[in-house]
């Protein structure tokens, strides 16, 4: 499982501007006045051989008249916690103050490793200026930077990478994990009761009924797997409490944890914008995924209902819209197994490895018969193709122009992928290297 690593630090030291760097994305709002980033924001950084998971944190304040001071200060404690590496981070314009002396404070409690980061270092004067955090006594390391430019993060990236613990080979024999993720109260622990056929779970009315993902183990279709109900999954400006918040982190480690996910989205309201947030999120962990449509039974229909539900979902998803879609009913137990049955065929999709001349003698003629564009006048021309040994599927096209290969020609190639071999519901990379 990949490692968490957490952002810390007061309001308006860049905390944002630093995830938006690391993370090579815009997700975190960035803005001048403190105090805009309220809750968590989750990201996934690569470097080198190392992969990491980064939160950005609300800025820890005291005595303000911020209504949400309480909630932020209790997230990013809880934010801490959770963390195998802390990045407390420091504006070197301001000095130190009292509000970095209590985080340090609170950082040396929790005994987490650290580093301390200096920002907004954009110039050579303000390289000595920085030297005065060294008396906060805190950090396994320290950095100066600047989030803004990047200055000094390709560094700061080498020093979290040397921290973190090595990620463990994944053991080949271990079980299927199987987890059930989706907003609140779309019926995920009924559905794990049903498949159970016993109340292992707590199920209420209540939205957010459950606090922590639980595992258990099950038998099926002569197989053995574990299976993990999750907290339901909100829109930050729904997380008001401390507990879902920490739901919400458990519930992410439950998917980095999964080999496949089961999005349950409620028949109902059908595919909202958080249901598709979550997808994504799936997608990026490069797991599995199924889509349960769930409550089945309470949606009125006629013959074009069902054809009609796929055809949205397929809008909403896009590009990636090879994924089982299952209709379920808890009330009647419509489909349950069939979901489960349908989760382990992409448990299985997940897993296949292609012989590399099948790909070169299937590939290379598609090539033939569509190649790239030419660019500039330059034609690329793919040689080879072979599927990498990593622990998701992915594909190496080596060519002599790869810095050429526009991303409609990714996904044209990937399609015919898809096309010839079954990786539903899996999602891939396409490479393009130089021969």
């Amino acid at each position: 499982m990949k490692s968490l690593v957490t952002i810390i630090g007061r309001p308006n030291v860049g905390k944002s501007t630093l995830f938006n760097r690391l993370t090579e994305s815009r997700d975190a709002i960035v803005d001048p006045v403190s105090g805009v980033t309220r809750d968590r924001k989750y990201g996934s950084v690569i470097w080198g051989r190392q992969e990491f998971n980064l939160v950005d944190t609300g800025g820890y304040i005291s005595n303000s008249d911020d209504v949400f001071e309480s909630q932020i200060n209790s997230q990013v404690k809880y934010s801490i916690q959770e963390a195998d590496l802390l990045l407390f981070v420091v504006d070197v314009t301001t000095g130190i103050t009292d509000l970095d002396q209590s985080i340090a404070e609170l950082i040396r409690k929790s005994q987490k490793p650290t580093i301390l980061i200096v920002n907004k270092v954009d110039t050579g004067n303000k390289e000595s200026d920085a030297m005065e955090f060294y008396s906060l006594g805190i950090g396994e390391s320290f950095s100066s930077i600047s989030a803004s430019n990047g200055y000094g993060t390709g560094d700061l990236l080498d020093r979290i990478v040397e921290i973190l613990p090595d990620q463990p080979e994944e053991e080949e024999d271990e079980q299927p994990r199987i987890a059930i993720v989706g907003k609140p109260n779309v019926g995920k622990s009924t559905f794990i009761n049903t498949l159970l056929g016993e109340e292992r779970t707590i199920v209420t009315d209540v939205a957010g009924t459950t606090r922590d993902a639980t595992d258990t183990p099950f038998s099926a279709f002569n197989l053995d797997f574990t299976i993990t109900d999750t907290a339901g999954m909100r829109r930050k400006a729904k997380v008001d409490d401390d507990l879902e918040f920490y739901s919400n982190v458990r519930t992410i480690k439950a998917v980095e944890k999964s080999d496949v996910c089961i999005l349950l989205i409620d028949a109902e309201k059908g595919i909202g914008k958080q249901d598709v947030n979550i997808f994504y999120q799936i997608v990026e962990a490069k797991k599995g995924v199924v889509i349960a449509v769930n409550k089945w039974d309470l949606v009125e229909k006629d013959t074009k209902t069902h054809d009609k539900f796929v055809k949205h979902i397929h809008e909403r998803i896009a590009p990636f819209d090879d994924v089982p879609i299952i209709f379920t009913s808890n009330v009647t137990r419509q489909r349950i197994l069939k979901s489960l049955e349908t989760a382990l065929e992409v448990y299985e999709n997940l897993q296949q490895k292609i012989p590399t001349s099948k790909l070169n003698d299937y590939l290379l003629d598609v090539i033939e018969g569509h190649p790239p564009p030419a660019i500039k006048g330059k034609y690329i021309r793919i040689k080879y193709i072979t599927q990498l040994p990593s622990k998701y599927p992915a594909f190496a096209f080596f060519c002599n122009l790869p810095q050429y290969i526009k991303d409609p020609y990714k996904r044209f190639l990937e399609n015919k992928i898809r096309e010839e071999f079954d990786f539903c519901g899996v999602p891939f990379q396409v490479y393009f290297r130089r021969k």
